[in-house]
């Protein structure tokens, strides 16, 4: 069972494994950042998590491909176009995916992302060069590819640009602390741990009543317009996540949870009249506290999920 953490979403770190860029810190991708732009063929199954310029070509046909790639939370992914060579006509496609999915779940999920669902796919097959660049709405987004004609294939490059209020995350790393503000805007914004979690919120500030009050996820933040949710679940999607704990009213913390499921998330949602703001600090759990959870944690719904 503590290996479940370990091991969730396996067709992604496996094309981690060889990317060794991937493990990289921000503070050698800033010192990478004035190097000569980094190349390299692109798999099959891959992800990408550094600027730079992505070839593939096919050497056998290939039906089922895509790229996962993810940048720092404070980032958009821009895609630009260099070189297409693909057989539309003969059943290539090569599309682009505003977020990831995995297992059918989409992040962000339907509710909480800007566009409709179709709006979030661009297909080269459709647009051709005239969508040349794409760029994301948060720091992940997804390329899906296929390529039947040996030889054939594509060349992009990855850049990112600063994002002042990164709305939707998915985490780089297992562990690290982060401050989601959502100024005077009416959204939901979904910060995503792919591991399970010991969280401690050190802050939180909604538009509203002060004092601190846990709510039975059941009964939710009644007609508060502003509140933070913590979610867990075996997939990606927030929206199909349960519920598990309502952070309803300001507080100065800390406040700390274990949270034994494959994916964690800190959900803000914000009516857009106040400016609200949650600062958390999160770490993976090891194997035994897993095995033996104690304290303030979350296990029996996470761990009896298949």
């Amino acid at each position: 069972m503590a290996l479940r953490g370990e091991n969730r979403y396996l067709e992604l770190r496996e094309a981690a494994d060889h990317d060794p860029f991937l493990l990289f810190g921000a503070s050698l991708k800033r010192e990478l950042a004035g190097a000569p732009l980094y190349r390299r063929a692109l798999r099959c199954l891959d992800m990408l998590s550094l600027p730079g310029q992505f070839t593939f070509t096919a050497d056998r046909p290939q039906l089922h491909c895509a790229a996962f790639l993810i940048a720092e939370p404070e980032e958009f992914i821009t895609i630009r176009y260099d070189l297409v060579s693909i057989d539309c006509q003969g059943g290539d496609f090569l599309k682009v995916f505003d977020g990831w999915i995995l297992k059918g779940e989409k992040f962000p999920s339907s509710q909480d992302h800007p566009l409709p669902t179709t709006e979030r796919y661009i297909d080269f097959c459709d647009s051709g060069l005239s969508r040349r660049s794409i760029r994301s709405s948060q720091n992940v987004a997804m390329i899906f590819f296929r390529v039947h004609e040996p030889g054939n294939g594509f060349t992009f490059t990855i850049k990112t640009d600063p994002n002042l209020f990164p709305c939707n995350v998915i985490s780089q790393t297992p562990s690290g602390r982060f401050t989601l503000v959502v100024p005077h805007l009416r959204q939901n914004c979904s910060f995503s741990i792919i591991y399970p979690v010991a969280i401690k919120i050190s802050d939180l500030t909604l538009g509203h009543l002060n004092g601190m009050q846990f709510k039975n996820p059941s009964a939710g933040c009644g007609g508060i317009g502003d509140f933070v949710e913590l979610l867990g679940g075996p997939g990606l999607d927030p929206s199909k996540m349960m519920p598990l704990a309502d952070l309803c009213y300001s507080f100065h913390g800390p406040a700390q949870m274990k949270i034994g499921c494959d994916n964690t998330v800190v959900r803000m949602v914000s009516s857009g009249n106040h400016i609200n703001r949650v600062t958390f600090e999160y770490r993976q759990l090891e194997p035994y506290e897993l095995e033996n959870p104690s304290g303030n944690s979350i296990q029996e719904i996470c761990l009896s999920s298949p």
